[in-house]
């Protein structure tokens, strides 16, 4: 049970307790995030574009204010967890994102639209724009994977949260 100041009688996720296989992991989620983020962040027209791209059923200013606070919120809980601050709060936000992730990626697959998912700068990795990698990588059918294993990982670090609420 927490206190008024967010202290906990279980170890925090980033505490001592955490083995190393969960941190391990707990920092290549934030690195993707973190990655995302900055992609984002670099280039926000491109950002909203990839955006609209998923012809998603909802209003255009709602699409616009993703396109601005999503890098934001993908920034604000990789440092979290790469900090190991607040990372339960950090991880159920991810959980959220993720979920809207694979929704909108599904749709896409589903629906066999050819785009580019929008996640993160290739070019950082050496993967020049529109080479067959690249296009395999942004697919919506490979976001939709890749975000399949993210919500698997926050899932498995989010277990010891849900072990506290069954107690």
């Amino acid at each position: 049970m927490a206190d008024l100041t967010g202290q906990t009688d279980r170890p925090s996720l980033s505490g001592s307790e955490e083995g190393r296989g969960a941190r391990a992991l707990r920092w290549a989620l934030a690195a993707l995030l973190i990655w995302a983020a900055l992609s984002k962040l670099a280039n926000p027209s491109a950002t909203l574009g990839h955006l609209y791209a998923y012809q998603l059923p909802v209003p255009a200013g709602l699409l616009k204010l993703a396109a601005v606070t999503l890098p934001w919120i993908e920034l604000l809980c990789g440092l979290m967890l790469l900090s190991g601050w607040g990372t339960d709060g950090a991880l159920l936000l991810v959980a959220g994102l993720v979920t809207v992730f694979l929704l909108a990626t599904g749709l896409a697959w589903a629906r066999g639209l050819s785009i580019s998912c929008g996640c993160f700068d290739l070019r950082l990795v050496g993967l020049p724009p529109g080479s067959a990698a690249t296009r395999f990588l942004e697919s919506p059918a490979a976001a939709f994977l890749r975000n399949l294993l993210l919500a698997a990982v926050t899932v498995w670090l989010l277990r010891p949260l849900w072990r506290e609420r069954q107690e």
